[in-house]
């Protein structure tokens, strides 16, 4: 029997430098490459001549001459979905920047979509107003025209059950490829950190990461140094924040670490794990951390406390971050980590994530159409909703609407 096939879009290319969406792809190939051909679409102009490779663990690659990110996504996205329509199966792609072109791809063919909309993406602080319209219009076109869409985090599938009626499907990110790295002597020379207790934070430098009142927190305690890895020269804001920042004792600045080995390193020998995101769903540098067994402190918002089952120590300003730096127990400490490592073990494998993968792709091979997720609730009344704890359905317009 041939082997159905499926097209994985909207990464920067295997084999994955650090990012989300390229581990999960990897892992995607790496579990499945036998019950499934995939097809992996790639930015050439984030790979040289000489590592521009033709098959990865299986999968063919597919190079587009264009970035995966920034204002390129769109068309970048929308060329590896016209070219995926060719032979493949099922479209499983990955953020919402091609999205227009999909209620074409719904009338003229009878391919399969999987979309995970990443997060919120339209949100974020770093896009211009326009980006933002384009990404609250393309979120609302992958919800409506895929065959199923996929949450990363339960807060996000709670905002699109009230927004589109649809239930998303929750499928986090894996962990389980970090490790603890025992320093060696050479490691001690090129980070000297090591040798003490120290925090971590690893993250883009974007004032939606919350970097500025992180290091604003540190610069003032004498408890421990933070290492923070980040992509600096991306941005005035990185820029600003690494002049001052660079020269103060307790804070190390590092430029983006793609070795496995060394971001493994300098992780996994942490102390705890510093954690500001303010957007999106489930990060995979949060999970990563609690796989390794780090204490997180991480910034109060949903998609964190879903993350870490509202288990971790959250704060939202400096001063708050500050105090627990400050105050915070060993004891504590301890509890933290083994909990954390606990939550990542169940939650967070990608032995778990590729099966839910799986699933979903038996699944959409056999669908055709998109069940409402409010299509009985809306037969209940509202005081039944109540005394199950389900009237956040009841803010749903539509559901008065059609009562």
């Amino acid at each position: 029997m041939d082997k159905k096939k499926i097209a994985i879009i909207g990464t920067v290319g295997l084999p994955a430098k650090y990012g989300g969406f390229e581990t999960l792809a990897d892992h995607l190939v790496t579990h499945l490459f036998e019950k499934y051909d995939f097809t992996v679409y790639c930015s050439k102009n984030k790979y040289t001549k000489e590592e521009r490779i033709q098959t990865y663990k299986g999968a063919a690659l597919k190079y587009i001459p264009l970035d995966a990110n920034g204002v390129q996504s769109i068309p970048y996205d929308t060329l590896s979905i016209l070219h995926a329509l060719l032979k493949n199966d099922v479209l499983l792609v990955l953020g919402v920047a091609g999205a227009w072109i999909l209620p074409f791809v719904r009338l003229f063919t009878n391919k399969k979509i999987i979309i995970s909309i990443d997060g919120i993406e339209w949100k974020r602080d770093k896009w211009s107003l326009f980006a933002k319209l384009y990404l609250w219009w393309a979120e609302k076109l992958a919800v409506k025209y895929s065959h199923i869409d996929i949450s990363d985090n339960e807060s996000i599938q709670d905002y699109t059950a009230l927004r589109y009626e649809t239930l998303s499907r929750v499928i986090e990110y894996g962990a389980d490829h970090t490790l603890k790295v025992k320093p060696e002597e050479v490691d001690f020379i090129k980070y000297p950190f090591l040798k003490q207790k120290y925090a971590v934070k690893v993250c883009r430098i974007e004032p939606e990461n919350n970097v500025h009142l992180v290091l604003d927190a540190f610069v003032k305690t004498s408890r421990m140094p933070l290492v923070l890895v980040g992509n600096w020269n991306n941005s005035e804001y990185g820029k600003q924040l690494k002049e001052k920042y660079a020269k103060s004792n307790n804070i190390f600045l590092f430029d983006p670490i793609y070795n496995q080995r060394e971001i493994d390193l300098i992780r996994g020998n942490a102390a705890m794990y510093i954690h500001g995101h303010s957007a999106g769903g489930t990060n995979p540098s949060l999970v990563e951390a609690m796989y390794l067994g780090l204490p997180v402190i991480t910034f109060n918002v949903s998609y964190n406390n879903t993350t870490t089952e509202n288990k971790a120590i959250y704060f939202s300003t400096s001063d708050e971050l500050l105090e627990l730096l400050n105050t915070v127990s060993a004891t504590t400490l301890e509890n933290l980590r083994k909990e954390m490592k606990s939550i990542a073990m169940r939650r967070y494998t990608w032995s778990t994530i590729s099966r839910q993968y799986e699933l979903l792709i038996k699944e959409a091979l056999s669908t055709s159409i998109k069940t409402s997720v409010f299509a009985e609730t809306k037969k209940l009344s509202p005081s039944f909703l109540e005394e199950y704890q389900l009237s956040h359905l009841l803010n749903n317009n539509l559901f008065h609407e059609k009562r």
